[in-house]
């Protein structure tokens, strides 16, 4: 079985059947504020949600507070001078302020970063191994190499390469391998298209879809290739200066004549616009504490 967007050439295996009695969602983030610097105000009253088990997709424009939103979901704003000031963000229902990165990481949450941050003057396979310390202290938990493998054949291939002279694909399906290696229960990922040829793309979103459909797997996705992401997507968020403009189904989003036109590009003019010109619009806010 495979589920088909309209208006999507690519098609993707349908997700995984969400177990009873699991909580609704996996990752609730309500009316956050994120300043940087004591003085840059990145997120303006954000909320999102991630139900369990599904692929929601958070797009939007370069400086819209994607990766910060990411960044603030992981713990890792302060490598940044961020902060987050208001609000609050809970990972299977428990908050998470104050928890370390690492914690978060051991609890089942994986931010595969922009720009792939695989550790160059490693092999493939001591990159794997490396991802096995957030495995500590899980009694049952064991390094599941091989199931990176045959998601990934070619880094099977590549295991004893170093990771520095992989392609660019090639390094973002190690990065990919390496948050599986750590068996999360929710994936952040962060521009997984970006450098990468059209060919390559579709490759990793749509072993993006498998791993959602065969483990179950939750992602919170942020990317600017709208058009693939809303097709490998439940849901879908949209971003401009910090905070949600429109929500709702990936299938609404990809076929609503506002997002196609002020969003996409798509519109009779072909100049892409801003979601502030568009005078009809009403903002909804949900999830506010």
């Amino acid at each position: 079985m495979r589920r088909v967007r309209r208006g999507s050439q690519c098609s993707f295996p349908a997700a995984k059947t969400v177990m009873p009695h699991a909580p609704e969602f996996v990752l609730e983030v309500n009316n956050i504020e994120v300043i940087y610097n004591k003085v840059v105000q990145a997120l303006r009253g954000l909320s999102l949600a991630v139900p369990r088990g599904q692929i929601v997709a958070l797009l939007g424009s370069n400086g819209a507070g994607k990766s910060t939103t990411l960044k603030a979901i992981s713990g890792l704003l302060a490598l940044e001078d961020g902060t987050v000031e208001s609000g609050s963000i809970r990972f299977n229902g428990q908050p998470t302020a104050g928890l370390a990165p690492q914690q978060l990481v051991r609890s089942g949450l994986s931010h595969v970063m922009e720009g792939r941050r695989v550790f160059e003057d490693l092999t493939v396979e001591e990159n794997l191994v490396a991802a096995t310390y957030a495995l500590t202290g899980r009694a049952d938990a064991r390094p599941d190499f091989d199931s990176v493998y045959s998601y990934f054949p070619r880094l099977h291939e590549r295991r004893k390469g170093l990771a520095g002279y992989l392609s660019g694909g090639e390094q973002q399906m190690l990065a990919i391998g390496r948050a599986l290696i750590a068996q999360p229960q929710l994936i952040l990922l962060d521009e997984p298209s970006l450098g990468l040829s059209p060919k390559l793309v579709e490759d990793i979103f749509t072993i993006i879809a498998r791993i959602n459909a065969e483990r179950g797997t939750s992602m919170l996705l942020v990317e600017q290739n709208a058009t693939v992401a809303l097709a490998v997507a439940h849901q879908g968020y949209i971003m401009e200066n910090g905070k949600i403009v429109i929500d709702g189904s990936a299938e609404r989003l990809a076929n609503d004549p506002d997002v196609r036109e002020f969003y996409l590009g798509m519109g009779g003019g072909g100049e892409a616009k801003s979601f502030k010109d568009i005078k009809h619009y009403k903002r909804r806010k949900r999830w506010l504490s």
